[in-house]
């Protein structure tokens, strides 16, 4: 199998496991689980709240098994510019995280307010494996 291939794989099995914990463990301290932030109890005492939380991580798991599906079709259906396309694109759009999302939750950690302390370190250091894994998966399907 190809690296490109094997990449993407990877890429949705676990991504496949942080959307079960969206959809049906959502307390959860592992994976997307938004058990580890402390605010997350403090939103369940309101309703209106809890209803807006519940959406919020419904659509990020909806957006998730978008992407996971389309990268399913790409393996399925996909040349091998595709995959070499779909690699690229993930690297950039997983990328992201360091711009919004991750000033946030080291923010937060630093505060005291994730479960356990020092989870944005850990965050940080899976979303770097995921990238490695995607440039090494270039690099080998172009120079090996």
């Amino acid at each position: 199998m190809d690296p490109l291939s094997i990449a993407i794989i990877i890429f949705c099995i676990f991504e496949g496991l942080n959307i079960i914990i969206l959809y049906f463990y959502p307390h959860a301290n592992v994976g997307n689980g938004l058990g580890v932030f402390q605010d997350f109890d403090d939103a369940q005492e309101s309703e209106s709240s809890n209803l807006f939380i519940s959406y919020l991580i419904n659509w990020v798991a909806g957006v998730k098994l978008i992407f996971v599906l389309l990268l399913v079709a790409i393996l399925i259906a996909g040349t091998e510019a595709t995959k070499v396309w779909a690699i690229i694109t993930m690297i950039i759009s997983v990328s992201t995280y360091f711009w919004k999302l991750h000033p946030i939750i080291a923010k937060l950690d630093a505060m005291g307010k994730i479960t356990p302390a020092g989870y944005s370190k850990v965050l940080r250091s899976t979303i770097v494996i995921f990238l490695t894994i995607f440039i090494l998966a270039l690099i080998i399907h172009f120079f090996l």
